[in-house]
């Protein structure tokens, strides 16, 4: 079990708060354009506010290489808090400049502050102690709460916990709690389900999760790969062709028979939302084909064994489902995943947008904000912000 600091373990009243959030929401234009990530981060802010603390807001937004770029400000994302939050929320022009110290040391009680894109700061990625330092100089604790960070050792995720008490916030209590109930105990069976495009991504979540699991359900992009390493051809689908000899001993291997592939996939003429398509079983894919959804054989498969699971786990979509002519696969997932009896659990930006699309994202045990950092706490690693807050619970 994880022995840190929660919000219960601290006194809030009057205290000044640096509260790491996930906020990396995508944004086009000036408008955020998914405020699933918001929404999540806002019960904590007011949990924060109703106690009586004033809270400095950091998050990341983007790939900034570590410096200023405005197409990556946390601007859209502020007037966005503000008016899915119904408080006030004041922009700092920088991060631990004199616009975030300034604002940080004025914060009333109940205020909110938001700090520019933490990614601004070269210092940010490579956890540059003087830049956690000047972070953990802006409040009197810190509390992490972006699980869908916490995969990484960063000046606003770790670096800052050197200088500053430091807390888990209920997100992030939420999510570990979650994933927790899949590695130690998990209800059987135990089914995994995994899509997206690339194998790449998801191989050692595969290698380590396949000894534990009853049954693990690949479709996506990803399959193909797979498929072919079971010797289809799969015609001008997506492949890692580097990747097809370790998976073909991965499927070979002791546990090897827990994978269940595709049998049919929406085949497509053109990598296009109106390419001609059909409905072909894998062996019959000819090869100036791509498959870009699971096939309706495949989802009824699928669904049966996410039906009948004591213990669910979904990261990645099954086909193009941004697409309507590919997103049966996925919607099939979705509305399993939701009408399961067992404990069912979500992770990944497609997969949680894929259900908001579907209106289903409340209808899940729970929906994890982390992806990258959801796989790699799967696999029995250590997440380095998880690591930074048990210092403080010994």
């Amino acid at each position: 079990m994880h022995t840190f600091l929660t919000l219960d373990d601290v006194d809030l009243a009057g205290a000044r708060v640096l509260l790491r959030t996930d906020l990396n929401v995508p944004v086009d234009a000036g408008r955020v354009e998914d405020d699933f990530r918001i929404l999540a981060a806002i019960p904590t802010i007011e949990r924060l506010r109703e106690a009586g603390a004033g809270v400095v807001v950091c998050s990341h937004l983007g790939r900034p290489k570590g410096s200023v770029d405005p197409q990556y400000s946390m601007v859209p994302v502020g007037r966005r808090l503000a008016e899915l939050g119904g408080f006030a929320v004041q922009q700092a022009s920088d991060v631990v400049g004199g616009s975030a110290r300034s604002l940080a040391a004025d914060l009333e009680p109940g205020g909110v502050v938001l700090l520019e894109n933490t990614r601004f700061e070269a210092g940010e990625t490579a956890n540059d102690p003087a830049l956690g330092a000047a972070l953990a100089r802006l409040a009197g604790l810190f509390v992490l709460d972006a699980f869908g960070s916490a995969h990484r050792a960063h000046a606003s995720t770790v670096g800052v916990t050197d200088h500053l008490r430091s807390a888990a916030g209920p997100l992030m209590v939420a999510e570990l709690n979650a994933l927790s109930k899949l590695i130690n105990d998990p209800v059987r069976p135990y089914v995994v389900v995994l899509g997206g495009a690339k194998v790449s991504d998801k191989l050692p979540v595969m290698q380590s999760l396949l000894p534990k699991v009853d049954a693990m359900l690949v479709g996506g992009g990803m399959c193909f790969t797979l498929l072919k390493a079971e010797g289809y051809e799969v015609g001008d689908s997506l492949v890692e062709d580097d990747l097809v000899d370790s998976l073909e001993d991965l499927l070979r291997g002791e546990f090897g028979g827990r994978v269940n592939l595709p049998g049919d996939v929406v085949a497509a003429d053109s990598f296009a939302a109106d390419a001609g398509h059909r409905v072909a079983a894998v062996e019959e894919m000819t090869e100036d084909e791509m498959g870009l959804d699971i096939g309706p054989i495949t989802s009824e498969h699928f669904v049966k064994v996410i039906e009948g699971a004591g213990s669910v786990f979904w990261n990645g979509p099954m086909g193009v489902f941004e697409w309507q002519a590919f997103q049966a696969g996925t919607k099939a997932i979705a509305t399993a995943m939701a009408a399961t009896e067992g404990f069912s659990v979500a992770g990944g930006g497609d997969s949680i947008a894929a259900l908001r699309m579907f209106g289903l994202a409340d209808q899940l045990s729970h929906v994890s904000t982390g992806g990258g950092a959801g796989l790699e706490y799967l696999e029995g690693r250590e997440l380095p912000g998880v690591a930074a807050l048990e210092r403080w619970g010994q």
